[in-house]
């Protein structure tokens, strides 16, 4: 069964807009839980444009399912990850220019970085997962500098107009979450999912969670998270259902 992880950094962002205390990050992560969301995400960012370091403490508090904490390799927001402890980190590429997350981690070229990072992370207790392109040597490298799990980025897939790439591109994701799986690496996926693209990541029997924010959050605003994130769950479970016939 494909569980369901929400990412509450836009109800931050839209608090930043204003500069003020609310909308809370941290009371739309109680009604995601609430409404069946198995993980609550959100990723401490360099420079604190959403998510801030107090965002994060009552998270860790108030987090009942599984805190995932996407963040750059950097030895600041390391530092916080082992003091606060999420379940599990995502290590995530960032540039202080991008909008949004642009592109996998190249784990093959950060290797030893990376390796060094997951016996930190291990050493306190906090699992690792790679954010990376759905790429049958990151995987490799990923499960060598020891991961427990690599999200699959599916931006390429869910930002591509012509039908024919977005199909190659989907039939990549689902390779390799297959071959993530044979690993024994859990497997997530996500970046860009929302109402219309998800269903069909669903067909692979191997991707455990699938981690979506910006869609949900949207669409809260004409209908509450717990309806935004209730239709997402039925969303999934039609998929699944659609599979098992």
């Amino acid at each position: 069964m494909i569980t369901l992880n929400v990412n509450i950094d836009h109800v931050a962002t839209i608090r930043q807009a204003r500069g003020v205390s609310e909308p809370d990050p941290a009371a739309a992560a109680i009604l995601a839980e609430l409404a069946g969301a198995t993980g609550i995400v959100c990723h401490l960012r360099e420079d604190r444009r959403h998510i801030n370091d107090r965002d994060l403490i009552l998270l860790r508090e108030v987090t009942q399912t599984k805190l995932d904490l996407e963040m750059a390799a950097v030895d600041e927001i390391i530092d916080i990850a082992i003091a606060t402890k999420p379940d599990l980190v995502t290590i995530v590429p960032e540039k202080r220019e991008e909008l949004t997350t642009e592109g996998g981690l190249d784990v093959k070229n950060n290797f030893n970085r990376m390796k060094a990072l997951c016996s930190k992370m291990h050493d306190n207790g906090i699992e690792v997962s790679f954010f990376i392109e759905p790429s049958g040597e990151q995987i490799e490298y990923s499960i060598n500098a020891g991961a427990d799990m690599v999200e699959l980025h599916t931006g390429t897939y869910a930002n591509l107009a012509d039908e024919f790439q977005k199909s190659a591109e989907l039939y990549r994701i689902l390779l390799a979450a297959t071959s993530a799986a044979e690993l024994s690496l859990k497997v997530a996926a996500g970046h860009g999912l929302n109402y219309f693209n998800t269903q069909a990541v669903c067909v692979s029997g191997s991707i455990d969670e699938l981690s979506i924010g910006h869609a949900i959050i949207s669409r809260s605003v004409f209908v509450g998270i717990d309806r935004a994130v209730r239709d997402m769950i039925e969303l999934i479970r039609d998929a699944e259902l659609l599979i098992e016939r």
